[in-house]
């Protein structure tokens, strides 16, 4: 724990409150917890710290009608990554010996193949078997009867529940895509997360799952991951998804229980999918959708709409020939006037 006073200190920012207040943690406003920490970059954001749960938050400037303590920077983001990495430290990048580090807690009962890796820190739970190949980071912790397939790579400080299965040559908590762009250069933003896996979750093979930016990405308990797909940082899925193959969701994406997305989908930035949501193969969804519903196509929209708009589709051809046809008879009606007023003139210049 921190106090607030020392937070404000370390990145030069001006307090407004009790100083003395303990924090424990440091997450973005969504999945901030109590005793926390948050942040917004900028004013207009206000709005996402009335349900927020922290105690505190880092803004650019001072917030009217905000019952949080303010910690007030210049630059939120370059001051939000010093506090988190007050709580959660970036591990030092060294070469790390095939084997079990002398600090990992491993359970008894767990089995762990003598090719894998298990780094400082690191935490096995009970009955959980560690395949050939497997490398695991700094800090990482893995709970009770899960198995860890071959070749699958775990970043510092993922956490995985109890009953888990990660196919091989998946990969947990890698940097998220992120980045800004300096003097013409495009330079990585902070990426101080980490990936949560809830109880009873099963991860194909090929999948990535980027760390968050300041928080968690996380996966909700129960839910089932198809190989090869892709979930981008700051993503939160939650309980009993069903996520196909080939799907690809950008960052920030939240969705809700029960939610299906078949192959080849793929959802833009900061896109909400309600509870029971399900998006058929190969959509692309743009925009928020609600649950209970079926959406279909690119971009995404629901079914009842999508049949409507294939059924036009459908009688493309035949409204082009009907529009083509009635061209020509608007052209013939358009020239017969001319032709009879041509007509009549000469008639009238003989007589």
């Amino acid at each position: 724990m921190i106090q607030l006073q020392e937070l404000a200190w370390l990145v030069g920012g001006q307090l407004l409150g009790d100083g003395e207040v303990q924090c424990v943690g440091a997450n973005p406003p969504d999945i901030a917890g109590e005793n926390e920490i948050t942040m917004i970059d900028d004013v207009s954001k206000s709005g996402m710290l009335q349900s927020t749960k922290a105690i505190a938050v880092v803004t650019p400037a001072v917030l009217s009608d905000c019952e949080l303590i303010q910690v007030v920077v210049p630059d939120v983001h370059q001051a939000f990554t010093t506090i988190v990495s007050q709580y959660r430290p970036p591990v030092r990048r060294g070469l790390p010996g095939v084997g079990v580090d002398s600090s990992a807690r491993i359970a008894p009962t767990a089995r762990i193949h003598p090719t894998a890796t298990v780094c400082a820190g690191a935490k096995i739970g009970q009955r959980t078997i560690i395949m050939p190949g497997v490398v695991i980071l700094p800090h990482c912790s893995i709970g009770d009867d899960c198995t860890i397939h071959a070749s699958v790579t775990l970043y510092e400080y993922t956490e995985i529940g109890d009953r888990v299965t990660v196919h091989a040559g998946t990969v947990l908590g890698a940097n998220g895509f992120g980045y800004r762009q300096i003097n013409g250069r495009h330079v990585s933003t902070a990426q101080l997360g980490f990936v949560r896996i809830g109880s009873d979750v099963e991860i194909g093979a090929a999948v990535t799952i980027d760390r968050g930016t300041y928080g968690a990405t996380s996966i909700g308990e129960g839910t089932k991951i198809d190989n090869q797909v892709m979930i981008a940082h700051n993503c939160q899925i939650g309980r009993h998804n069903l996520l196909c193959s080939q799907v690809g969701i950008a960052g920030s994406c939240r969705t809700g229980d029960y939610v299906i997305l078949a192959g080849q989908v793929g959802l833009k930035d900061h896109i909400t999918l309600g509870d029971h949501t399900i998006v058929g193969a190969q959509a692309g969804v743009m925009d928020d959708c609600k649950g209970n519903e079926v959406y279909l196509g690119s971009p995404a929209t629901s079914q009842r709409e999508q049949m409507q708009i294939m059924a036009v589709q459908r009688r493309l051809p035949e409204m082009r020939r009907e529009i083509k046809a009635l061209r020509r008879e608007l052209e013939m009606l358009t020239r017969q006037p001319k032709a009879t007023i041509d007509i009549n003139s000469k008639n009238r210049k003989a007589a």
